[in-house]
Protein backbone atom coordinates (compact mmCIF):
# COMPACT_ATOMS: atom_id res chain seq x y z
CA UNK A 1 0.00 0.00 0.00
CA UNK A 2 1.29 3.45 -0.84
CA UNK A 3 2.15 5.85 1.94
CA UNK A 4 -0.44 8.34 0.62
CA UNK A 5 -3.17 5.66 0.86
CA UNK A 6 -2.21 4.78 4.43
CA UNK A 7 -2.35 8.50 5.35
CA UNK A 8 -5.88 8.88 3.82
CA UNK A 9 -7.16 5.82 5.70
CA UNK A 10 -5.79 7.19 8.96
CA UNK A 11 -7.51 10.55 8.46
CA UNK A 12 -10.87 8.87 7.77
CA UNK A 13 -10.53 6.71 10.90
CA UNK A 14 -9.90 9.79 13.05
CA UNK A 15 -12.96 11.54 11.68
CA UNK A 16 -15.18 8.50 12.38
CA UNK A 17 -13.90 8.23 15.97
CA UNK A 18 -14.52 11.95 16.59
CA UNK A 19 -18.07 11.76 15.28
CA UNK A 20 -18.82 8.67 17.39
CA UNK A 21 -17.55 10.37 20.55
CA UNK A 22 -19.60 13.52 19.88
CA UNK A 23 -22.79 11.51 19.41
CA UNK A 24 -22.17 9.59 22.65
CA UNK A 25 -21.70 12.80 24.63
CA UNK A 26 -24.88 14.34 23.17
CA UNK A 27 -26.90 11.23 24.00
CA UNK A 28 -25.81 11.20 27.65
CA UNK A 29 -26.09 14.91 28.45
CA UNK A 30 -29.01 16.38 30.47
CA UNK A 31 -30.17 19.90 31.29
CA UNK A 32 -30.24 21.41 34.76
CA UNK A 33 -31.55 24.55 36.48
CA UNK A 34 -34.74 25.85 38.13
CA UNK A 35 -36.75 25.68 34.90
CA UNK A 36 -36.85 22.68 32.61
CA UNK A 37 -38.09 22.17 29.07
CA UNK A 38 -39.85 18.83 28.83
CA UNK A 39 -41.73 16.77 26.28
CA UNK A 40 -44.71 14.76 27.51
CA UNK A 41 -43.78 11.21 28.46
CA UNK A 42 -45.72 7.94 28.19
CA UNK A 43 -48.43 7.83 25.54
CA UNK A 44 -49.09 11.51 26.20
CA UNK A 45 -45.84 12.12 24.30
CA UNK A 46 -47.92 11.88 21.14
CA UNK A 47 -48.13 15.66 21.57
CA UNK A 48 -44.72 16.88 20.39
CA UNK A 49 -45.02 20.39 21.87
CA UNK A 50 -42.47 21.25 24.51
CA UNK A 51 -43.32 23.01 27.76
CA UNK A 52 -41.64 24.48 30.79
CA UNK A 53 -42.00 23.62 34.47
CA UNK A 54 -40.97 25.66 37.48
CA UNK A 55 -38.81 22.81 38.76
CA UNK A 56 -37.30 20.00 36.73
CA UNK A 57 -39.26 16.77 37.00
CA UNK A 58 -42.16 18.30 38.95
CA UNK A 59 -45.66 19.55 38.22
CA UNK A 60 -46.36 22.15 40.91
CA UNK A 61 -50.02 22.85 41.68
CA UNK A 62 -51.71 25.83 43.34
CA UNK A 63 -55.03 25.17 45.13
CA UNK A 64 -57.05 26.57 48.02
CA UNK A 65 -57.20 23.05 49.55
CA UNK A 66 -60.48 23.77 51.36
CA UNK A 67 -63.08 22.24 49.04
CA UNK A 68 -63.76 18.60 49.93
CA UNK A 69 -64.15 16.16 48.34
CA UNK A 70 -62.28 17.85 45.48
CA UNK A 71 -59.27 19.16 47.35
CA UNK A 72 -58.55 19.52 51.05
CA UNK A 73 -56.02 18.83 53.79
CA UNK A 74 -57.02 16.16 56.36
CA UNK A 75 -57.99 17.46 59.80
CA UNK A 76 -54.82 15.99 61.28
CA UNK A 77 -52.65 17.56 58.60
CA UNK A 78 -50.60 15.78 55.99
CA UNK A 79 -50.71 15.60 52.21
CA UNK A 80 -53.70 17.02 50.30
CA UNK A 81 -56.49 14.59 49.35
CA UNK A 82 -59.48 14.65 47.04
CA UNK A 83 -60.69 14.08 43.51
CA UNK A 84 -58.67 16.96 42.03
CA UNK A 85 -55.56 15.81 43.91
CA UNK A 86 -55.85 12.25 42.58
CA UNK A 87 -56.49 13.65 39.11
CA UNK A 88 -53.38 15.85 39.20
CA UNK A 89 -51.25 12.94 40.41
CA UNK A 90 -52.55 10.80 37.54
CA UNK A 91 -51.88 13.56 35.00
CA UNK A 92 -48.38 14.16 36.32
CA UNK A 93 -47.71 10.43 36.01
CA UNK A 94 -48.79 10.51 32.37
CA UNK A 95 -46.26 13.27 31.77
CA UNK A 96 -43.47 11.51 33.63
CA UNK A 97 -43.51 14.16 36.38
CA UNK A 98 -44.00 14.17 40.15
CA UNK A 99 -46.99 16.18 41.40
CA UNK A 100 -46.31 18.64 44.21
CA UNK A 101 -48.77 21.02 45.90
CA UNK A 102 -47.99 24.47 47.24
CA UNK A 103 -49.34 25.33 50.71
CA UNK A 104 -53.01 26.35 50.55
CA UNK A 105 -53.60 29.51 48.50
CA UNK A 106 -56.51 31.95 48.62
CA UNK A 107 -58.79 31.00 45.75
CA UNK A 108 -58.87 34.44 44.16
CA UNK A 109 -55.04 34.60 44.18
CA UNK A 110 -54.50 31.46 42.10
CA UNK A 111 -55.21 32.83 38.62
CA UNK A 112 -52.87 35.83 39.20
CA UNK A 113 -50.21 33.43 40.52
CA UNK A 114 -50.33 31.28 37.38
CA UNK A 115 -50.44 34.34 35.13
CA UNK A 116 -47.36 35.81 36.80
CA UNK A 117 -45.45 32.51 36.67
CA UNK A 118 -42.44 31.29 38.60
CA UNK A 119 -44.27 29.77 41.57
CA UNK A 120 -46.63 27.07 40.24
CA UNK A 121 -47.19 25.37 36.90
CA UNK A 122 -50.96 24.97 37.12
CA UNK A 123 -53.95 25.88 39.23
CA UNK A 124 -56.41 23.12 40.05
CA UNK A 125 -59.09 24.18 42.51
CA UNK A 126 -62.44 23.38 40.88
CA UNK A 127 -62.12 26.30 38.48
CA UNK A 128 -65.14 26.89 36.26
CA UNK A 129 -64.08 27.70 32.70
CA UNK A 130 -65.27 31.26 31.98
CA UNK A 131 -64.56 33.80 29.25
CA UNK A 132 -63.49 36.33 31.86
CA UNK A 133 -60.84 34.03 33.31
CA UNK A 134 -59.68 33.02 29.82
CA UNK A 135 -58.66 36.63 29.24
CA UNK A 136 -55.96 36.12 31.88
CA UNK A 137 -54.94 32.46 31.55
CA UNK A 138 -55.57 29.32 29.49
CA UNK A 139 -57.71 26.36 30.50
CA UNK A 140 -57.34 22.70 29.68
CA UNK A 141 -60.32 20.80 28.34
CA UNK A 142 -62.99 20.28 30.99
CA UNK A 143 -62.72 17.32 33.35
CA UNK A 144 -66.01 17.63 35.29
CA UNK A 145 -69.46 19.22 34.95
CA UNK A 146 -70.99 21.13 37.86
CA UNK A 147 -73.92 23.28 38.95
CA UNK A 148 -74.35 25.56 41.96
CA UNK A 149 -76.08 24.72 45.23
CA UNK A 150 -77.69 27.01 47.82
CA UNK A 151 -77.49 25.69 51.37
CA UNK A 152 -79.60 26.63 54.40
CA UNK A 153 -80.27 25.12 57.80
CA UNK A 154 -82.44 22.02 57.58
CA UNK A 155 -85.20 23.71 59.60
CA UNK A 156 -84.94 27.10 57.89
CA UNK A 157 -88.14 28.74 56.63
CA UNK A 158 -86.43 31.04 54.09
CA UNK A 159 -85.25 28.52 51.50
CA UNK A 160 -86.29 30.04 48.16
CA UNK A 161 -84.81 32.80 46.02
CA UNK A 162 -87.77 35.06 46.75
CA UNK A 163 -87.54 34.47 50.51
CA UNK A 164 -83.80 35.13 50.60
CA UNK A 165 -83.73 38.07 48.19
CA UNK A 166 -84.73 40.63 50.80
CA UNK A 167 -82.91 43.26 52.82
CA UNK A 168 -81.28 41.90 55.95
CA UNK A 169 -80.57 38.40 54.61
CA UNK A 170 -76.89 37.41 54.66
CA UNK A 171 -75.63 35.11 51.88
CA UNK A 172 -72.12 33.69 52.30
CA UNK A 173 -69.98 32.88 49.25
CA UNK A 174 -66.36 32.13 48.44
CA UNK A 175 -64.64 35.22 47.07
CA UNK A 176 -63.90 35.19 43.34
CA UNK A 177 -66.16 32.23 42.50
CA UNK A 178 -69.06 31.71 40.14
CA UNK A 179 -71.17 31.14 43.25
CA UNK A 180 -70.46 34.73 44.26
CA UNK A 181 -71.43 35.92 40.78
CA UNK A 182 -74.72 34.01 40.92
CA UNK A 183 -75.61 35.40 44.35
CA UNK A 184 -74.85 38.96 43.33
CA UNK A 185 -76.97 38.63 40.20
CA UNK A 186 -79.91 36.70 41.64
CA UNK A 187 -80.06 37.97 45.23
CA UNK A 188 -79.38 41.70 44.74
CA UNK A 189 -81.51 42.78 47.71
CA UNK A 190 -79.68 40.54 50.16
CA UNK A 191 -76.16 41.15 51.48
CA UNK A 192 -73.60 38.91 49.76
CA UNK A 193 -70.65 38.20 52.08
CA UNK A 194 -67.41 37.05 50.35
CA UNK A 195 -65.23 34.69 52.42
CA UNK A 196 -61.94 32.88 51.93
CA UNK A 197 -63.42 29.40 51.49
CA UNK A 198 -66.58 27.32 51.43
CA UNK A 199 -65.92 25.78 54.85
CA UNK A 200 -66.17 29.22 56.46
CA UNK A 201 -69.43 29.80 54.59
CA UNK A 202 -70.95 26.49 55.70
CA UNK A 203 -69.87 27.01 59.30
CA UNK A 204 -71.38 30.49 59.26
CA UNK A 205 -74.74 29.10 58.11
CA UNK A 206 -74.56 26.37 60.74
CA UNK A 207 -73.98 28.87 63.55
CA UNK A 208 -76.69 31.23 62.31
CA UNK A 209 -74.29 33.99 61.25
CA UNK A 210 -75.53 33.70 57.65
CA UNK A 211 -78.93 32.73 56.26
CA UNK A 212 -77.53 30.73 53.34
CA UNK A 213 -74.41 30.04 51.32
CA UNK A 214 -73.82 29.33 47.65
CA UNK A 215 -71.07 27.17 46.15
CA UNK A 216 -70.53 24.28 43.72
CA UNK A 217 -73.24 21.65 44.05
CA UNK A 218 -70.97 18.56 44.32
CA UNK A 219 -69.19 20.15 47.28
CA UNK A 220 -72.38 21.37 48.94
CA UNK A 221 -73.97 17.91 48.71
CA UNK A 222 -70.86 16.23 50.06
CA UNK A 223 -70.52 18.59 53.02
CA UNK A 224 -74.22 18.34 53.92
CA UNK A 225 -74.05 14.54 53.83
CA UNK A 226 -70.78 14.16 55.72
CA UNK A 227 -69.87 17.15 57.89
CA UNK A 228 -72.83 19.53 58.16
CA UNK A 229 -75.74 17.16 58.55
CA UNK A 230 -77.92 19.87 60.09
CA UNK A 231 -77.75 21.78 56.79
CA UNK A 232 -79.39 20.97 53.45
CA UNK A 233 -79.15 21.91 49.79
CA UNK A 234 -82.36 23.91 49.44
CA UNK A 235 -81.86 24.94 45.80
CA UNK A 236 -79.99 23.12 43.03
CA UNK A 237 -79.05 25.82 40.53
CA UNK A 238 -78.57 24.55 36.94
CA UNK A 239 -75.68 26.75 35.82
CA UNK A 240 -74.11 24.16 33.51
CA UNK A 241 -70.50 24.83 34.50
CA UNK A 242 -67.37 22.88 33.56
CA UNK A 243 -64.11 22.59 35.51
CA UNK A 244 -60.73 23.09 33.86
CA UNK A 245 -57.09 23.27 34.94
CA UNK A 246 -55.50 26.74 34.87
CA UNK A 247 -52.30 27.13 32.80
CA UNK A 248 -50.28 30.19 31.83
CA UNK A 249 -50.83 31.59 28.34
CA UNK A 250 -47.03 31.54 28.03
CA UNK A 251 -47.00 27.73 28.33
CA UNK A 252 -49.30 26.41 25.56
CA UNK A 253 -47.30 23.21 25.25
CA UNK A 254 -48.23 22.25 28.82
CA UNK A 255 -51.91 22.85 28.09
CA UNK A 256 -51.66 20.60 25.03
CA UNK A 257 -49.83 17.86 26.93
CA UNK A 258 -52.36 17.95 29.78
CA UNK A 259 -55.23 17.73 27.28
CA UNK A 260 -53.67 14.62 25.75
CA UNK A 261 -53.23 13.07 29.19
CA UNK A 262 -56.79 14.03 30.22
CA UNK A 263 -58.22 12.27 27.21
CA UNK A 264 -56.24 9.16 28.05
CA UNK A 265 -57.59 9.18 31.61
CA UNK A 266 -61.13 9.51 30.26
CA UNK A 267 -60.60 6.71 27.75
CA UNK A 268 -59.03 4.25 30.20
CA UNK A 269 -61.74 4.77 32.85
CA UNK A 270 -59.52 6.49 35.42
CA UNK A 271 -61.74 9.55 35.75
CA UNK A 272 -64.86 7.42 36.17
CA UNK A 273 -63.08 5.45 38.90
CA UNK A 274 -62.08 8.64 40.71
CA UNK A 275 -65.65 9.97 40.56
CA UNK A 276 -66.96 6.74 42.05
CA UNK A 277 -64.29 6.89 44.77
CA UNK A 278 -65.03 10.45 45.86
CA UNK A 279 -68.70 10.96 44.94
CA UNK A 280 -70.11 7.42 45.09
CA UNK A 281 -71.01 7.43 41.38
CA UNK A 282 -69.94 8.92 38.08
CA UNK A 283 -70.93 12.55 37.63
Amino acid sequence: MKREDRRFIGIVACIVCALTAALAIAGCSSGSGSSSTTTAASSASADTSSYTTVESGKLIVASDLAYPPLESVPDGGGDPVGFDVDLMNALAGKLGLTCEYLPAQKFDSIVPTIKQGGKADVGCSSFTITDERKEEIDFTDSYMDSNQGLVTKSDATATTVDALNVAGKQIAVQSGTTGEEWAQENLPNATVVPLDDAIQAMTGVQTGLYDACVADLPVMKYLCNNSYTDLKVSIEIPTGEQYGIVVSKDNPGLTAALNTALQELKDDGTIDSLEEKWFGSTM
